[in-house]
């Protein structure tokens, strides 16, 4: 099978209903000549992962906006933590709406192939959304993400605040190479300027720290679910197999039963036939006996 036909086949092998998935990668393994190991080895994507290769084989408009606008987010990150003046506010804000987008159109597609989501889906989906975009070739996720770096601080509040985690506005002071305060501020402005920098710069770290904590916790948890559905869906695509097994072997059992009974009908009717010869000889042979006699 040429590798670009085999490319095709595997997309849409991801496009397909997940039920339908395993039979359909056994099926393309049979046909895939030199690749047949490789394709074997195309794990089962999770509900949640699945989701999110529909939104992009489905509602490809929605998954590019949410990806832009991801990268729009990580962009400004990498210019602040780069030390210069970034406007992280506009695109955190466009990253969540187009998050919300995406999330919505994810749900109508789970609720339209018949997998109405429960609450862990929905987190699963979401944790996965948030992650995008990932190294792994779009369409073809086989299990749910985890956010790492900026993604991680996204969308998390600050304790005692109102507010999401923003880049606080950076002060120039002058500061001498040994890392000490200038040595004489210019003006009493500079002086109170200097302290609100400070101060704002006290924040900042506490409130990272603290976000850092809760991140720590929800990927904690998050990764201890991912397992578990993992280890669920693991048994799942085992049952299935063995099921599917099972079904060949009722079938081929099925067809040798029809086939013995047809033959058994066709022995039966050959047997009667015989029988019929067979007494219409005897009084053949007994006729001509009587005329002998």
């Amino acid at each position: 099978m040429a590798p670009r036909r085999l490319e095709t086949d595997i997309d849409q092998l991801y496009q397909l209903p997940l039920e339908e998935f395993t039979s359909a990668r056994n099926t393309l393994a049979r046909t895939a000549g030199a690749d047949a190991a490789e394709v074997r080895k195309l794990a089962k994507p999770p509900l949640a992962a699945w989701a999110v290769n529909q939104l992009y084989w489905k509602r490809r408009e929605v998954y590019d906006e949410l990806v832009e606008a991801a990268t729009a987010v990580r962009k400004a990150h990498k210019t602040i933590l780069g030390g210069r003046r970034a406007d992280l506010r506009e695109p955190a804000k466009e990253h969540e709406e187009a998050l919300d987008a995406a999330l919505k159109a994810t749900l109508a597609i789970l609720r339209d192939a018949g997998h109405p989501a429960t609450d862990t889906t929905r987190q699963t989906v979401l944790t996965t959304l948030r992650a995008l975009p990932t190294d792994t070739t779009a369409g073809r996720l086989t299990e749910t993400q985890q956010p790492g770096g900026f993604e991680m601080l996204q969308g998390l509040s600050i304790a005692g605040g109102g507010g999401v985690i923003r880049p606080k506005p950076i002060v120039k002071t002058e500061i001498s190479v040994r890392g000490e305060p200038a040595r004489k501020a210019r003006t009493e402005e500079d002086r109170v300027d200097v302290a609100k920098a400070d101060a704002l710069r006290a924040e900042s770290a506490r409130a990272l720290r603290e976000a850092e904590q809760n991140a720590r916790r929800e990927e904690f948890e998050t990764t201890r679910m991912t397992r578990e559905a993992e280890r669920t869906r693991r048994q799942l695509d085992k049952a299935r197999e063995t099921l599917e097994t099972a079904q060949k072997a009722l079938d081929q059992a099925e067809t040798a039963a029809d086939e013995a009974a047809r033959q058994r009908d066709v022995a039966a009717r050959r047997a009667k036939d015989t029988e019929r010869a067979l007494e219409n000889a005897r009084r053949h042979h007994d006729a001509i006996l009587r005329k002998k006699s």
